[in-house]
């Protein structure tokens, strides 16, 4: 790839064409698929799409390699940021430089983790002001449903976050309580008077309390500390309250292959449902988890391997609609590497940087094509947060794009991500695909000056 000045320009917007860069590539994958292409953008947005060869001139032109695809900016509807509070686990600066370098050029942080959760205005606005002037790629925010906040919903709604989170059992951390299903359905009622959506971490507090314990080293036991079957009639009460209260209700991370069916059915039955999934649910397998490697912990579990088999099905049939990180860091200490005990250890995966290579590695054994992977991590995601400009690689977006070598591979070496903290069940993992450039509405991200803006629904 080169990229260099136009002849006589040395400023954006000056090119006698009016564009501030144009990409050329013999691989640019826009709705219509991977096509020979000439990208010109204007003030951060797409504003050309000519076929190669028309010759576009701009203040800046990128040629692209042979080996290089041109993608979207993926979007990643499920992160953990953790600040304000808990800045040691993760950060603004420190996630979103990981994030771009993972072709990640849209974020939305979750409720929980930071302190104070996100769960009235007034957090809101603190959780803002430290993501301010930090941010190297967009971001948004969810909202959080928590016991006793049906009043600030739609004030939180008003104030821009794209949407509320719930727990139906106790999410790991207290100042972020679940909702029983009196509570749920009363909040999803009230959102449904507004047409907000509910994203709800979907197991059964009851099931998972009548589970035996996960004391202990052995993987196993952890696993069936956090059944199926918990997933599953968690994921069949939100199914029966979203169709009552008419809402739009979304499943987070599903783990459990044994709901596709179930959820089929209610979308079939107009339920208004959509269903995420993650790299480590598509990548890993209960099978070949180390005893006391609690890097690979997280809530629900990764399951076996015939399981994760039916999910890369629900994807390719459509019931799973995308694939996010549900980036959910932490300290070294917090994952007791002592003793490698699953009861004690934080339950969550750091994968932000990795979750493009981590996919695509696994789809393209499978024949699935680059096209579909990035529908399923950019197009899908940007719908169900309703970005219009978002996700997709055709004029009037947002011109966040990323150089792809979608042949090259790498070992997953943990020091080297942008992560704040080096742990990951993916160290030695070896990957295909690489980024090597992000772009956030036509400027490269490079580690300079923070760029990214805060979103709101319905714009900037």
């Amino acid at each position: 790839m080169t990229d260099s000045p136009a002849a006589g320009s040395s400023t954006a917007g000056s090119s006698p064409h009016g564009f501030d860069l144009v990409i050329r590539g013999r691989r640019v994958l826009t709705d219509e698929g991977a096509r020979e292409l000439e990208v010109g953008v204007v003030d951060g947005a797409i504003t050309a799409l000519a076929p190669w060869g028309t010759g576009l001139t701009g203040a800046r032109t990128v040629e692209l390699r042979a080996d290089e695809t041109l993608l979207p900016g993926l979007v990643d509807s499920h992160v953990h940021v953790n600040e304000p509070g808990r800045t040691e686990w993760e950060g603004f600066a420190s996630a979103t430089r990981a994030a771009a370098a993972g072709g990640v050029t849209t974020i939305i942080d979750m409720p929980l983790n930071s302190i104070p959760p996100t769960v009235n205005v007034a957090a809101l606005a603190q959780k803002r002001a430290a993501a301010a002037f930090q941010a190297f790629v967009d971001v948004g925010f969810w909202g959080g449903a928590v016991p006793g906040n049906t009043a600030d919903l739609r004030a939180l709604h008003e104030e821009g976050v794209f949407g509320f989170k719930c727990f139906l059992l106790h999410s790991g951390v207290d100042e972020f309580p679940p909702l029983d299903a009196e509570e749920l359905e009363k909040d999803l009622a009230e959102l449904a008077s507004f047409d907000a959506l509910m994203i709800v971490h979907a197991e059964d507090a009851r099931a998972i309390e009548e589970a035996p314990r996960a004391g202990g080293s052995r993987y196993d036991r952890f696993l069936a500390s956090r059944p199926r079957h918990a997933e599953n009639i968690a994921i069949a009460a939100v199914i029966e309250r979203a169709r009552s209260t008419g809402a739009r209700a979304h499943i987070l991370h599903l783990s459990s292959s044994d709901a596709l069916p179930m959820i089929a059915a209610a979308r079939r039955d107009g339920v208004r449902l959509t269903v995420e999934t993650c790299p480590h649910y598509l990548t890993l397998r209960a099978e070949e988890i180390p005893d006391g490697a609690t890097a690979f912990k997280c809530c629900p579990p990764i399951r076996e391997d015939a399981n994760r088999e039916l999910l890369w099905k629900g994807l390719e049939d459509g019931v799973i609609d995308c694939i996010v990180t549900d980036h959910s860091p932490s300290t070294p200490d917090l994952k007791d590497p002592e003793n490698g005990d699953f009861d004690v250890a934080w339950g969550g995966v750091s994968s932000l940087q990795l979750g493009l290579p981590l996919v695509w590695t696994e789809a393209r054994k499978r024949g699935i094509p680059l096209a579909r992977v990035v529908g399923w991590m950019a197009q899908a995601p940007a719908a169900l947060a309703v970005l219009s400009r978002k996700g997709r690689l055709a004029v009037g977006c947002d011109a966040d794009l990323v150089v792809f070598a979608a042949e090259e591979s790498f070992t997953v070496d943990v020091n080297t991500l942008h992560h704040r903290n080096p742990i990951s069940p993916y160290s030695g993992k070896r990957l295909t695909g690489v980024v090597r450039r992000t772009y956030l509405r036509g400027t490269e991200v490079n580690g300079g000056i923070p760029a990214g803006r805060l979103l709101r629904r319905g714009g900037a």
